[in-house]
């Protein structure tokens, strides 16, 4: 495994980040194919046997019990302060009219909740998971601020929005000297490139740490176009993503077959090499139900594809428009 800075700060990361929302009871919440706290320990100790020393939840996911299920594990497997583990804050976790958003009273309610879910003193990265239209950033980053102070939160971090957005979030941070976010975890992967406009130049220039979500377009850059598993059945969210160029989509997935077969390694190791190769990324955040997962996604840390083999893979794409925000 390898390891490195998240953005300017000095926190060390291992380059793969393991994904938890596949880790929930599957009766509550939106994800009906997560897996079991006793089917999810075994693929957390083995990440952790694997080097990996960064885990990314939500408060959301699988009404908090993805936290519970992480929390506990963790605390069997690992030494708290060798680990990294962060959260995000936004989605509604109950009824009524502050249920959601990063107002002061959501952030200070939320981060309790999630601390007590994870059975943990303080999170290494606390992340809003959208942009609140409803609550000015000045009140976020400030109430932000006050979560790091308290020490319930060593940094903080921001989730798919606009790059105009990301950016007066940091001009607004820096103007009252708040916290400032070290990290972006974005929508980005080789069907879905839009980043590659606005955000990533952004974070590039500013130091941020680039952790994106669905490096493998839900398992989509993996296998065959029309191979459908649980999941991709199941998964309304996933069902938003990847319908706007469907034609140009598969001839991306039948390259990284190309590539992958030339190479004698699984797709998956190609299309997450393929991130690698782009210096503004710092690590993934891979999702895990089998073993072979994590396996794989080790494995295409040390991948390094050529030139020509990223050009090859990039060629087929076309301007999607911009999904996930929401």
């Amino acid at each position: 495994m390898e390891y490195t800075n998240l953005g300017k700060s000095g926190l060390k990361v291992s380059r793969i980040c393991l994904g938890c929302m596949t880790y929930g009871v599957s009766d509550r919440g939106a994800h009906s194919w997560t897996l079991s706290e006793e089917n999810s320990r075994p693929l957390i100790k083995q990440a952790l046997e694997l080097g990996i020393n960064f885990f990314d939840t939500a408060n959301s996911y699988s009404d908090g019990t993805s936290e519970e299920f992480v929390g506990r594990a963790l605390k069997d497997f690992a030494r708290r302060e060798e680990i990294v583990v962060a959260t995000k804050v936004y989605f509604p976790m109950r009824e009524g009219r502050n249920a959601r958003g990063l107002s002061r009273k959501s952030i200070m309610t939320e981060i309790d909740a999630s601390l007590t879910r994870l059975g943990m003193d303080y999170v290494d990265l606390y992340q809003i998971h959208r942009w609140d239209s409803r609550t000015p950033i000045e009140e976020t980053l400030e109430a932000l601020r006050d979560v790091i102070k308290a020490g319930k939160a060593r940094y903080i971090g921001a989730s798919s929005m606009f790059a105009w957005q990301f950016s007066k979030a940091l001009y607004k941070a820096d103007q009252h000297s708040w916290s400032r976010f070290v990290s972006m975890q974005n929508h980005y992967n080789l069907i879905n490139r839009e980043e590659e406009r606005e955000m990533l130049p952004l974070c590039a220039s500013e130091g941020i740490g680039v952790i994106p979500w669905s490096p493998l377009a839900r398992g989509r850059l993996t296998r065959d176009w029309d191979e459908t598993t649980n999941r991709t059945e199941s998964d309304e969210f996933g069902k938003t993503l990847y319908t706007s160029a469907v034609d140009s989509d598969r001839k991306v997935v039948e390259r990284i077959a190309e590539v992958a077969a030339k190479r004698g390694v699984p797709r998956a190791q190609v299309a997450l090499a393929w991130l690698f190769s782009n210096p503004a990324v710092t690590a993934p955040i891979v999702g895990a139900s089998k073993p072979k997962h994590l396996e794989d996604a080790v494995a295409a840390v040390s991948l390094k594809l050529s030139d020509e083999e990223i050009s090859q893979l990039e060629e087929p794409y076309v301007p999607h428009p911009v999904v996930g925000f929401s």
